[in-house]
């Protein structure tokens, strides 16, 4: 199965949602990539629709190993077992925090043009990407968005490793992913359209998703692909 672009993957995402539907879900796209499949998945199930700023403390002399990650409104998670097994020092964890803390601010000025964010706490919340190949920048969403304590929280995403869901599944009330291959070459490979997003289009798609009026199934794409799911 190939997906046209991310908003078609996000509103054949959204079919597998609808049991979130009468919940007045907060759908939260990933930047950039997850946007616009946020967007397809509030075409279908609505609610609303915000974007989660978080920044993965990737250990020095590997990056993709997280040691810690830190989101909006001053979350912070540190796992210490990474630092204790790498021996990460207390100097080399506040330069990394520092130098992403840095970035964290740069995108959220950029992205929420001076809008706040919509609060987490009990809401039925479901964090969205358009796809994971290790899981790691899903992970950290989840603990990030744990913090602030949302009702439920659910993960979906259009296609996923098979690794990648056993490492999200422990920290999602839910996990939801229509395409599973058994080796996932690159989350790229499963769009036809698979562009780097500009800040310009993540700002465009959040006020589109925000637009006085909007409701499911408003026109943000016409293909949609059924399929079958993973759930934990």
């Amino acid at each position: 199965m190939i997906y046209p672009d991310r908003i078609a993957a996000g509103r054949s995402l959204g079919g597998s949602l609808m049991h979130l539907r009468a919940s007045d879900p907060l759908v939260l796209g990933l930047p950039r990539g997850g946007v616009p499949v946020a967007a397809g998945v509030h075409a279908v199930i609505g609610g609303e629709v915000d974007i989660l700023l978080v920044r993965k403390l990737g250990v020095p002399w590997q990056p993709e190993l997280a040691m810690g990650a830190i989101g909006e409104g001053g979350a912070r998670v540190i796992n210490d077992d990474v630092i204790g097994q790498t021996g990460v020092g207390p100097g080399q964890l506040a330069a990394i925090e520092d130098r992403e803390r840095a970035e964290l601010a740069r995108r959220q000025r950029i992205l929420r043009v001076g809008k706040p964010r919509v609060p987490l706490t009990d809401r039925c919340v479901v964090i969205v990407d358009d796809g994971m190949a290790t899981g790691a920048t899903v992970a950290v969403a989840c603990q990030v968005a744990d913090i602030c304590a949302p009702r439920r929280l659910t993960v979906a995403v259009p296609v996923s490793s098979i690794e990648a869901l056993r490492r999200v599944g422990e920290l999602a009330d839910e996990l939801i992913c229509p395409l599973v291959p058994r080796v996932l070459g690159g989350v790229g490979g499963a769009y036809r359209d698979f562009h780097q997003l500009t800040d310009e289009e993540v700002i465009d798609l959040l006020r589109t998703c925000a637009a006085p009026g909007e409701s499911p199934d408003s026109g943000l794409g016409d293909d949609a692909f059924g399929g079958g799911e993973h759930r934990t």
